[in-house]
């Protein structure tokens, strides 16, 4: 399994943590919010409605909801958030593009540049590590949740490019062009996706030992809880094997 489908196995089981909602909330108001500049009505708007999907998949109020997109639109007063694309290298030599949203750029980046000189990572120029990585659409379905031949028919008539075995489910790639298709087929077939969004998904990976890592997972923990960090990419390989060892230690 590559270091994507880990980081994101991972950050699901800890979503049932209730000390993780509010920074939840927090990453996913900022979201609708920049989502929301661009037009408020989620039906012509994509990355407003993929922003609405995942703060009703994490039970946010509707209210607070049409608060955040009307301060998008500029309807209600609100702080004015940028995007900004970090890259970095860890552990190992793993490359990292760290998507942020921040009201204060520089801010923002000497505490992503700080993070990454204390546990064992440094920051890169930009472009030297994006060219790693390709923009998809990824969902993840438990292998209980539907018969492989039928999984292969939904996706692949709907436009995915790919489905293959992952762990103990299936791992679907799609163009970003068709991953509102993709959703919307596996919706219609009652198939339920533990995880769907676009994402930066890497060309090839970096393996890790044991020691690089425990490192990475550590680092990629940091990374997730600050704040301003909407999403984490990274191009590491744990195996099994290690990933057990390393839980093991935790």
């Amino acid at each position: 399994m590559g270091g994507h489908s880990h980081w994101s196995t991972i950050k699901r089981h800890k979503a049932g943590v209730d000390a993780k909602r509010g920074k939840l909330f927090t990453k996913l108001l900022r979201e609708l919010t920049v989502a929301a500049r661009a037009g408020g009505d989620s039906d012509a708007n994509p990355s407003l409605r993929t922003a609405v999907a995942k703060a009703k998949d994490a039970n946010m109020p509707a209210e607070t909801i049409k608060r955040a997109i009307q301060r998008g639109t500029g309807e209600l007063p609100g702080v004015h958030y940028e995007e900004l694309t970090l890259e970095g290298y860890g552990p190992g030599g793993t490359g990292l593009l760290i998507e942020t949203m921040t009201d204060n750029r520089n801010r923002t980046v000497a505490e992503i540049r700080s993070m990454l000189g204390k546990n064992h990572g440094t920051m890169a120029e930009a472009g030297a590590v994006a060219w790693q990585f390709d923009k998809k659409g990824l969902f993840l379905v438990e292998g209980n949740a539907v018969e492989e031949d039928q999984l292969l028919g939904i996706a692949l008539e709907a436009g995915a490019d790919d489905v293959k075995k992952s762990g103990a489910g299936f791992e679907l790639t799609t163009e970003v062009s068709v991953f509102d298709a993709v959703k919307t087929a596996l919706q219609r077939a009652n198939v339920d996706a533990s995880l769907a969004e676009i994402t930066y998904l890497p060309q090839n990976h970096v393996r890790l030992d044991e020691k690089p890592a425990e490192q990475m997972l550590k680092l990629m923990e940091i990374l997730d809880d600050h704040d301003d960090v909407q999403k984490v990419h990274a191009n590491f390989d744990i195996p099994d094997d290690v990933m057990e060892k390393v839980a093991g230690s935790g």
